[in-house]
């Protein structure tokens, strides 16, 4: 079976490929499968798209296959763009997703509604063995709830309210989150991609 590579470890988002390649034929490896043969890639890009590639370019040059890598966060208008590319560690090491999401409800307490627009971005990048690098953004736009709510999903999901809910991305199911989420949008990018241009 034709193969290809995620470079990450995060089950939510393997999870989420293995559903978009199945129909294709093709099967899914995450980091994990691979075991030790990958070292910890730095993220030192200054956008998505920029660690995306360099995670998907590293990759698909030690194992000579295609690689998938995603970078992506929550991008807060009143915070001039932050979390943004430190989303995952945006309190600190350990990352750790309620931390994270405090420190920016913490940072945005005293405004309003009104100015608490906010978006999930995701940039997926496809790195192939001596082929230029292939990018698809989505972005789901929305706002900062006040507080927490809802056991779904991960990450800031349950701080954002995505534009026409009036719940956080926490509080929908995984069908009603990947229609409408940054992800997804992406995915579906990455998928009208490959039914004109096969991968193999």
């Amino acid at each position: 079976m034709k193969q290809i590579v995620i470079a990450s470890r995060n089950k939510g988002k393997i999870k989420e490929f293995r559903s978009l390649f199945q129909p294709l034929q093709i099967e899914v490896l995450s980091l994990d499968d691979l075991g030790e043969s990958v070292p910890e890639i730095e993220e030192t890009g200054s956008t998505f798209a920029e660690n995306a590639q360099i995670k998907a370019e590293t990759v698909a040059q030690l194992l000579k296959k295609p690689v998938i890598a995603d970078d992506s966060g929550l991008v807060v208008d009143a915070l001039d763009g932050r979390p943004g590319v430190y989303s995952a560690r945006y309190a600190g090491e350990p990352t750790d997703d309620i931390k994270n999401y405090e420190k920016v409800l913490q940072e945005m307490k005293d405004l309003a509604t009104i100015d608490r627009s906010a978006r999930f971005v995701a940039v997926l990048a496809l790195a192939r063995p001596n082929k230029e690098t292939l990018f698809f953004q989505g972005t789901c736009e929305g706002k900062i709830a006040f507080k927490p709510e809802g056991s779904y999903g991960f990450g800031y999901d349950p701080i954002f309210i995505p534009d026409g809910y009036d719940r956080t991305m926490a509080q929908l199911t995984e069908e009603e989150k990947n229609a409408i989420s940054h992800r997804g949008k992406a995915l579906q990018k990455l998928d009208t991609y490959l039914q004109q241009h096969p991968l193999f």
